[in-house]
Order: structure tokens, then C-alpha cells, then sequence
């Protein structure tokens, strides 16, 4: 089995070298590590030359910067030679036995594509949130998604992917600004096998700013919006029905509900509230008794204030995308932080 690591990156100066080491430091190397330069303006092309040519490393540049994810991993794929490849981003960190987990799944050739699972790497408040919400997204929401056959999306910085199958029947559109949904729906499309393998661990940088918070919430909402419109067959099956119902349909109606509520009956609101808070405090002692993150027991009154966030752009994405169809492919880089060289 030859396993490639295909890696697009754009002004990473603060977290590649940290990237490119947590590859490097893998318990089963990869065969080949393809850094796709998209034409960075600051330093990253410098450090990248440092490890051109070294552990299995190879650094390619686009002729110019496409401004878009999809286009330098479009161009990288080009040079993977591998039987699967793993696909993550310049800001984050893969576990030591990332790959390792991920070849256990690779050897069944019913299997096309794998989903790992993402953790947030420490910073403040807002990355505590972001924590939260991996720990219920991957705890509960995707083995149930495995139950459906149907696994919602392949994260893009923590995903694996049989070749051959790849370059065959992935179409780089590049008319949607969440490629790795994109890639999901069509492997769904054409019934390929997708599993979640929750030993395969990578750590990303989440925003720690509201400004870059927002950003990156509208470009997941509103590419969830473009490729739902864009893969409108989609749902052949019930359990890929029901999921997509429950994200897109019971979404606008409960983002709709979270603040029409406390305007027809604050009292009850307020019962809700405090239902809500258990819940969620509930979560954060799981979080921080399974990932050790004790400041995970105080994230749930953020955790609402960001749920409000998210209702209003989810809101702001269904008109922007699907009522006046003034669809939105400006790629909204987030504010970077300088990445530990290992994961807390």
C-alpha cells in the first residue's frame, strides 16, 4: 500500500513547518508528502525550500495564487502517485498514528474515502467553543451518520481518499467554496463507501477571533447551501434524506425559532434556556474528561452566544444563497496563529 499526503497551502508562515514535522513524525510514514505552494506572498515559500527534497517531501507552485483551495489541490493531485492519499491543510497537525489508522481502513477494497477526526488545537474561549462542537459533531452525530450510510462530509484537513477512484469520477468545478463537501456528495452520488475512522486524529487551528470566526462560519454555512442546491438528486436514499433534513430543513427552522421565541414568550424562553445549558454542561464535562480540556466546563454560556451567531448567518446564507442565488466563491482566509510544534 503507497500512501501520499497532499497538502495546499497559502501564506502558512506561522504553522507549515509545525504541519510539515507532525507528517514527517508519523508511527507508519507516508510514501510521499506533495506541498502545493499556492503562490504565498509571505514567507512560506522560504521555509518551504528548506524541506523540499527531504523525507519523502516534494514542494510544487501554482503558475499564479487561485485564491481557492480547490484549485492547488486540483493542481497537486497531479503529482500523487500513491494507492490513497490524505488530504489536509497547512494549519493543522496530524497525530503521530494518523496514518497508520487510516491505512487499517484502506486495505478493503470496498473502501473508497475515510473521514478521521478532527480536534481544535487550544487557544481561547472561542477555540474551546469550536472543541464542544467537534466533541458532539463526532460523537454523536457522525456514528449515527455511519448507522445512516451516509456520512455528512469528509473533513478537508483530516481525510483520505482511494486515488484511482478520485481522479476518475471527482469533477473540480470549483463552483462552491466547501470543496470537501462537494467531494462527499459526489462519492454519495455515485454509492462509493465512506467510513469515519475516530482513531485518526488531526489537530486544526479554528478561528480565534470573531472577525475570522464569522468568515469561516459563513463560508461552511454558505457552501452547505451551494452544494445542496448543487446536488439536488442527492437524497436517493432515506437515511441521506433524513440527514440532509435534519441539517437544512429543521436547521432554518429552529435558527428561525431561536429568535422568534423570546419574542412571543420570554418566560418560556428562559426554561429553555436552562434545559439548553444542562445539555450543553453536560458535554463540556464529557470534553473535559475525554480530550483533558478543563476550560471545556465553562464554554457553555459562550456556547450559546455562538449558537446565536450561527442561527443569524445560517439565516443570512439561505437568502444570500438559495432565495437570491448571488452565490458567494471569495475564498475568506482566517487570521492565523502561530501553531505549537505538537499538540497539546
Amino acid at each position: 500500500m503507497k500512501i501520499s499526503i497532499l497538502i495546499p497551502c497559502y501564506n502558512e508562515e506561522s504553522s507549515i513547518e509545525s504541519c510539515l514535522n507532525s507528517c514527517i513524525d508519523q508511527t507508519r510514514k507516508a510514501d510521499e508528502i506533495i506541498v502545493v505552494d499556492d503562490s504565498s506572498t509571505d514567507n512560506t515559500p522560504n521555509i518551504l525550500r528548506a524541506f523540499n527534497g527531504r523525507d519523502n517531501i516534494k514542494v510544487v507552485k501554482t503558475p499564479y495564487n487561485t485564491g481557492n483551495k480547490s484549485f492547488a489541490q486540483e493542481y497537486g493531485l497531479q503529482f500523487i502517485t500513491g494507492d490513497f492519499f490524505i488530504a489536509t491543510d497547512g494549519d493543522s497537525l496530524l497525530d503521530r498514528n494518523f496514518v497508520r489508522e487510516m491505512e487499517k481502513y484502506m486495505y478493503d477494497e470496498s473502501t473508497t474515502a475515510i473521514s478521521g477526526y478532527v480536534k481544535s488545537i487550544k487557544y481561547n474561549w472561542l477555540t474551546a467553543c469550536r472543541a464542544l462542537d467537534y466533541i458532539i459533531g463526532q460523537n454523536i452525530d457522525k456514528p449515527a451518520q455511519s448507522l445512516l450510510n451516509y456520512i455528512y462530509v469528509i473533513p478537508g484537513v483530516a481525510g483520505a481518499f482511494r486515488t484511482d477512484v478520485f481522479k476518475k469520477e471527482i469533477i473540480f468545478n470549483h463552483d462552491t467554496i466547501t470543496e470537501d463537501l462537494d467531494f462527499t456528495y459526489r462519492l454519495h452520488e455515485l454509492n462509493y463507501k465512506i467510513l469515519f475512522n475516530k482513531n485518526a486524529i488531526c489537530y486544526t487551528q479554528d478561528p480565534y477571533n470573531m472577525h475570522s470566526y464569522i468568515n469561516q462560519m459563513r463560508r461552511w454555512i454558505g457552501g452547505g447551501w451551494q452544494n445542496l442546491i448543487k446536488h439536488l438528486s442527492l437524497p436517493q436514499k432515506p437515511g441521506m434524506a433524513l440527514e440532509l433534513s435534519l441539517i437544512y430543513v429543521e436547521g432554518l427552522i429552529y435558527s428561525v425559532l431561536m429568535f422568534l421565541i423570546p419574542l412571543v414568550n420570554p418566560y418560556f424562553t428562559l426554561i429553555l434556556f436552562f434545559i439548553y445549558f444542562g445539555i450543553i454542561f453536560s458535554f463540556g464535562v464529557y470534553g473535559a474528561i475525554k480530550e483533558k480540556r478543563p476550560e471545556l466546563l465553562f464554554a457553555f454560556p459562550t456556547y450559546l452566544f455562538l449558537k446565536y451567531v450561527n442561527a443569524w448567518i445560517f439565516i443570512e446564507q439561505f437568502f444570500k444563497e438559495v432565495v437570491f442565488r448571488n452565490k458567494g466563491l471569495v475564498w475568506l482566509k482566517a487570521d492565523r496563529m502561530q501553531v505549537p510544534a505538537k499538540p497539546e
